[in-house]
């Protein structure tokens, strides 16, 4: 598999789970609106998508070791990775009730973390359990560390 593939993919897969269960914990608590989460989630996918891909690219270039076209497939499969990932936590959110949705989008992003990981780690011939359980925790602790950063809010400007 192609560098610039794994790169991207893997970049674009876990920031676009991890961002985006960290926008719906943090706008959930905080608004309890599903409008707002699936806004929140559509300008997401196109903006973090489009600033991650330009991150990528500018990260290659800094290196120096890349040729032009293999900065612009990290950065292609950065932008496509983040975007379809993100995109597919608005399944749950407009099919399910807000908060029912929420804890479906948690486990549907566990489960995108855990085997992203685990293929990763069995295709870098690494310990596959030790890079799951450490990419789970930093997930829950983002979904944690949102979801009181949105009551936070709520509280201050609402409470």
């Amino acid at each position: 598999m192609r560098i610039t593939f794994r790169k991207g993919a893997g970049f674009g897969t876990t920031s676009g789970v991890i961002t985006t269960l960290g926008l719906i914990a943090g706008l959930n608590t905080g608004t309890q609106s599903t409008i707002a989460v699936l806004a929140g989630i559509v300008v997401l996918a196109v903006s973090d998508a489009l600033s991650d891909a330009m991150g990528i690219h500018v990260s290659e270039e800094a290196e120096d070791e890349h040729s032009a076209r293999e900065i612009w497939e990290a950065s292609a499969f950065t932008f496509l990775s983040k975007l379809s990932i993100t995109l597919t936590f608005l399944v749950p959110i407009t099919l399910l009730e807000l908060q029912t949705a929420v804890a479906t989008s948690a486990i549907w992003g566990l489960l995108l973390v855990a085997f992203f990981s685990f293929w990763m780690a069995k295709s870098q011939k690494k310990n596959p359990y030790k890079a799951v359980a450490e990419h789970i925790m930093i997930t829950i602790l983002v979904i944690i560390l949102t979801n009181y950063l949105g009551f936070l809010v709520y509280q201050i400007f609402m409470g």
